[in-house]
């Protein structure tokens, strides 16, 4: 890719990349300590640990939780059959629910499976799905409907389709770099590279592998519960950061320039739920990413940020799961306790790496939505119609992460 065509970051950004630098990170933590008075609290009412099933080491998962539910015959038979039923009524994808796509014995499983991912260890695989015997449509049709029993809303990921308003409900992320020029794509989904530890927006996110890659491409998991615990142990300054407004980039795609959040969130415990942490980031937005840099009139972030985006990547990392991605899986993640990521990887003529996106909210086990939070909630969740829920069928980079399209409306990251 030609950079030179680029922007510059905006003055006084420190020395980071989208890509993490190892070597960059060690010295950056080197000069702080030696060059600073960092703090040594935590900030008010943030705990020194979080104990919770949500707190794992990818490490040694495997010896306790089985993230695994293998679909059986029966389950594929009851499958097959709703999405017969469904195809019968002759409605639109986004009349799929869990009316129009029944599955009366596996619904108690995926409800189960809904529980695991609010209140267990915040994520699981559904594998098993016969792609090669369905057309896309139908694999989708599928993939909409199994959701429907795990978490029945689903969110906006655009905001308009063939130039017109529409609930866009459904993404691709499939490597388009042969196809699309690379100042046009402004975000890794729609490339090969390596995707680094980050969070998407809203409650929950769901994966389904329509294929799968020659080489490569494994989705990597990770606690952010487990990055907290270690963080507020050995570096509080940087849980203090983290809780701190930072400048989200809007890539000029929003009403203003960029919004002003922390990335950490405390909600203390209640009568009704427990404590809990969320962080919400991705690091794009304070990097840029090809063709869309970081913005050139906006405050630089700080060389404490740095040091905390890095941080939060490494020891995610440090702590991750590793899930071979296979052709007719489905991964839920719960969003709001987990980071995700993904290996570079090699597609080849036969073996293309190509997942469908969904972001989901189930009301019965949704966790409360922080206030600086909301408005980018109400953009993904808030009215969305089945009449107007849009499911492309082909990839195709969205608004938010093209590089060139800079449409009306909010960003949806």
């Amino acid at each position: 890719m030609d950079v030179s065509i680029l922007p510059s970051d905006p003055a006084g950004q420190p020395d980071i990349g989208y890509t993490p630098d190892h070597s960059k990170y060690l010295a950056r933590v080197k000069f702080r300590q030696e060059n600073e008075k960092l703090e040594t609290t935590l900030p008010p009412e943030f705990p020194p640990r979080l104990d919770s099933g949500l707190a794992w080491d990818g490490n040694t998962l495997s010896e306790e939780y089985d993230w695994n539910y293998h679909l059986t015959p029966e389950d594929l038979k009851e499958v097959d059959s709703a999405l017969h039923y469904f195809k019968q009524l002759g409605k639109s994808l986004g009349f799929v629910n869990q009316e129009t796509f029944p599955l009366p014995n596996l619904h108690n499983t995926l409800r189960d499976i809904s529980r695991e991912i609010h209140n267990g260890h915040g994520f699981k695989v559904i594998r098993g799905v016969p792609v090669s015997k369905y057309t896309r449509e139908e694999n989708i049709i599928i993939y909409a409907g199994i959701s429907s029993h795990v978490a029945p809303i689903r969110g906006r990921q655009d905001h308009q389709h063939d130039g017109k308003p529409a609930d866009v409900v459904l993404a691709h992320i499939k490597d388009l770099t042969a196809k699309v020029d690379a100042n046009n794509i402004g975000a890794p989904a729609y490339t090969a590279e390596k995707q680094v530890f980050h969070t998407d927006i809203g409650d929950v996110i769901a994966l389904f592998a329509l294929g799968e890659s020659a080489e490569g491409g494994q989705s990597y998991l990770s606690s952010s519960w487990k990055v907290y615990n270690e963080l507020a142990a050995t570096r509080p300054d940087l849980i203090r950061t983290l809780a701190e407004p930072w400048a989200f980039d809007e890539f000029g795609k929003g009403v203003k320039p960029f919004t002003l959040r922390p990335l950490l969130y405390h909600q203390p415990a209640t009568d009704s739920t427990p404590e809990r942490l969320i962080i919400q980031y991705a690091r794009r937005s304070f990097t840029g990413y090809w063709g869309l840099p970081r913005s050139s009139d906006i405050p630089p972030i700080t060389e404490a940020q740095a040091e905390a985006l890095d941080a939060l990547h490494y020891t995610a990392e440090k702590y991750a799961v590793s899930l071979d991605f296979h052709q007719g899986d489905i991964q839920y993640a719960n969003n709001l306790s987990i980071f995700h990521a993904r290996a570079g990887f090699r597609d080849s003529e036969e073996k293309q790496r190509h997942l469908v996106r969904l972001w989901l909210r189930d009301e019965e086990n949704a966790w409360n939505t922080p206030e600086p939070l909301q408005d980018r909630w109400d953009r993904v969740y808030k009215d969305v119609t089945a009449e107007k829920s849009v499911f492309p069928l082909e990839p195709r980079i969205r608004s938010a992460s093209k590089g060139e399209d800079k449409p009306n409306g909010r960003p949806l990251e």
